[in-house]
């Protein structure tokens, strides 16, 4: 089918109708510009490959017009193993009019139900943990977009979808810890991991820095966690490390390349405490009057001091 429709049809007609699909140049297709989710490879790519050279791609992808083409939301493995075949268009359904918001949960959603939860990276999980705490995720919106999607794949049982546990605003990370079987603080810092930069979410995801130790650095400001990816070839950050940094930090959560450097080294802070020397009575009673006060007493060790190493130069 090659229906052209315009958003005041799409508004005031059957979802049916709004969902007609238009086959559109592969090159007017780009990627999600906020996809995080990771592309197939290796043989799961293959097999999509091979299946898409024999039949063709059986369900549309979903995209959204922008200034440069056509921005996938749904369909990206689809999408670059169709270029791979050598197909030169792919079926696609156009959204138009989508917030935001509602563009972000077609992304997240496909990709939870394609792979599901436990399927997913650490930063994948955690991009859809941090969503679903996020006020954005309208309840009833999400619903919506789920059976859209469940339609899609699978019309025969798009009335039969399960939609899961509805959040409420009494405890949000005790519902989605129950919607997905962990605990609340495991909820809890997977939010705070989406809150790091890429470069550091790849090293959560091939284990090289700890969760744990990337909770410490989601406090950094990006400009930091910049500058802390860029040394991480070079030093290992454990959890002590972790927590060094985050409370080097000042109230905008920044952290100066000098006192950086000088953590990861694991060199003790430069700044010595003061330190107090004890007077015995003998010694006090010969050189000071009972109601002499400590800066009195200071300032006579000081110059007597002063004359001390004076002499001996």
């Amino acid at each position: 089918m090659n229906t052209q429709f315009d958003l005041g049809t799409m508004l005031s007609t059957p979802a049916t109708l709004q969902n007609a699909v238009k086959q559109i140049p592969c090159e007017m297709l780009h990627p999600y510009h906020n996809h995080r989710f990771e592309l197939y490879t290796g043989e799961r790519l293959e097999d999509m490959v091979e299946s898409i050279k024999e039949n063709g791609v059986l369900s549309p992808i979903i995209v959204q017009p922008d200034k440069d083409g056509y921005e996938i939301l749904i369909g990206h493995n689809r999408w670059n193993a169709s270029k791979i075949a050598g197909l030169l268009t792919v079926p696609a359904i156009i959204k138009e009019g989508l917030t935001d918001d509602e563009a972000e949960m077609y992304v997240i959603e496909s990709n939870l139900m394609q792979r599901g939860f436990d399927n997913l990276k650490i930063s994948e999980q955690a991009t859809v943990i941090a969503q679903r705490h996020s006020e954005m995720f309208s309840q009833g919106k999400r619903n919506d977009i789920i059976r859209e999607l469940q339609m899609l794949e699978h019309p025969e049982q798009s009335t039969s979808f399960p939609v899961g546990t509805k959040l409420d605003n009494g405890d949000c990370k005790q519902n989605i810890a129950d919607n997905y079987g962990m605990g609340r603080t495991s909820v809890a810092r997977l939010i705070r991991i989406d809150k790091l930069i890429n470069e550091l979410k790849d090293l959560i995801d091939n284990g090289t820095l700890a969760v744990r130790s990337g909770v410490e650095l989601s406090f950094l400001s990006e400009e930091t966690q910049l500058e802390i990816a860029k040394l991480t070839d070079e030093y290992k950050i454990d959890m002590r490390k972790a927590k060094l940094l985050r409370e080097s930090a000042d109230d905008k959560g920044n952290v100066s390349t000098a006192d950086i450097i000088r953590v990861l080294d694991g060199k003790k802070n430069t700044a010595e405490k003061s330190k107090s020397v004890k007077i015995s009575n003998d010694v006090y009673s010969r050189y000071f009057q009972p109601r002499s006060t400590p800066k009195e007493i200071a300032e006579t060790v000081e110059k007597a001091l002063e004359m001390y190493f004076a002499n001996q130069a």
